[in-house]
């Protein structure tokens, strides 16, 4: 585990805040921190979005946001 509370013992709401907070520096570290942060970084972020994704395995999927809706507007995903 990285630095931070085990995800698995945060409450949804705490996971939440943990996840909208990690998502917000996310480009701050990429383009200015040191490897060891955005090591660290990455970690963080894989293992809270681990376990949002098992708490929510249905989450809701915006059509746009796959490959298919991605073509139907003129993306290049393929």
């Amino acid at each position: 585990m990285s630095n931070g509370v085990d995800p698995g013992q945060l409450d949804d709401q705490q996971l939440a805040k943990e996840l909208e907070a990690i998502h917000r520096t996310r480009h701050t570290t990429f383009l200015h921190g040191s490897d060891d942060a955005l090591q660290t970084h990455d970690e963080r972020m894989a293992e809270l979005e681990a376990e949002y994704l098992r708490r929510h395995p249905r989450r809701s999927i915006a059509p746009g946001r796959t490959r298919s809706g991605a073509r139907e507007r003129g993306g290049t995903e393929s």
